[in-house]
């Protein structure tokens, strides 16, 4: 059984987020690119506050652009980096491309591991009313900053967060 990292930690895309998930016990946030919006941002904001994130991007410029971007706007990430010739293949360079053993080394340094319990249960989630009322589920992203999803993803994100049943009957229900 794989040991779960507490921290969460920001990737380019799902790719990256596929390998790592397939080596390692984590919760990842894509940027979707170099063209990171107000909303990633707020999310890794919200991520540093309550588990803590670890910036790792390809060994690129727009890798290097996202890490600058995240790095200046949300103080106290930390950050791993994998060498360019780890993480390529002939014709690309990313984390997706590197083995287990060089993501392992470039994240061994920053992580932190926990016992991985739900905050939240899928059952409060249901009777909290977010299964099958959009306009209520979005209203708790927004007050959570987690951006708008469907039901699965809200579920998952709220407990990245660590958010409780209570939490979001005082702040999103009250």
């Amino acid at each position: 059984m794989k040991q779960h990292i507490k921290e969460i930690i920001v990737v380019e895309g799902k790719n990256d987020t596929n390998t790592l998930q397939s080596f390692f016990d984590c919760d990842t946030i894509e940027t979707g690119g170099d063209q990171v919006n107000e909303k990633t941002i707020e999310r890794v904001r919200q991520a540093q506050k309550t588990r803590g994130v670890i910036i790792f991007t390809d060994p690129d410029t727009p890798g290097e652009h996202i890490r600058r971007l995240i790095g200046s706007s949300v103080p106290g990430c930390k950050h791993a980096f994998i060498n360019k010739e780890k993480a390529k293949t002939p014709k690309k360079v990313g984390v997706e491309h590197a083995s287990k053993e060089d993501l392992w080394d470039a994240l061994c340094h920053y992580v932190t591991f926990e016992n991985k319990d739900e905050v939240l249960s899928w059952q409060d989630f249901i009777d909290l009313g977010l299964v099958g009322n959009k306009d209520l589920r979005f209203q708790v992203c927004e007050d959570f900053h987690i951006g708008p999803c469907n039901a699965k993803t809200c579920f998952k994100r709220l407990n990245q967060m660590n958010v409780t049943k209570e939490e979001i009957e005082e702040r999103s229900l009250s």
